[in-house]
């Protein structure tokens, strides 16, 4: 029973077991995007997603991530997806178009498909404050597409 006596709530899952999760990650700012992806792998393999059932895609940047998402999610071999990357300002407004569309793409692959997609593309000042986020956003992505991959089929029942 949850909190709410009489209503049914559903916990969060947090068993990969049997998940099959794809990952895609950019490849600009390499060493950040290597952060997020040995952080999300680790907690993944952690909560039972075995290596075998995780698929790495890299692409050049974050605007190339939604497509590369779009393609895994219509292939029907995924639960869930992970997008892994880093937007780092600069001195011009690139950072803003980058961010908000790379941000908007990935929502609309999983509104579009149904599949989840956890969303770890930082967007940050400096490469300071990305390598302090790095490893906790890796994590948290694990863990939201555990989650949600869980969660989606309970609800559609």
């Amino acid at each position: 029973m949850g909190r709410y006596d009489g209503i049914e709530e559903l916990e969060p899952g947090l068993d990969g077991a049997g998940l099959r999760i794809g990952i895609v990650v950019g490849r600009f700012n390499a060493d950040i995007g290597d952060g997020l992806l040995s952080s999300c792998t680790a907690a993944l393999i952690k909560h039972g997603v075995a290596k075998s059932d995780m698929l790495i895609a890299t692409v050049p940047g974050a605007l190339e991530i939604p497509l590369a998402l779009k393609t895994m999610a219509q292939s029907g071999r995924f639960d869930a997806l992970v997008a892994l990357g880093a937007v780092i300002r600069g001195e011009t407004y690139h950072f803003e178009v980058v961010s908000n569309e790379s941000a908007r793409g990935i929502g609309e692959v999983q509104l579009a498909t149904g599949v989840p997609v956890a969303n770890g593309i930082l967007t940050t000042e400096d490469d300071d404050q990305a390598e302090v986020r790095m490893a906790q956003k890796g994590l948290d992505c694990a863990l939201a597409a555990i989650e949600m991959a869980r969660l989606l089929p309970r609800l559609g029942r």
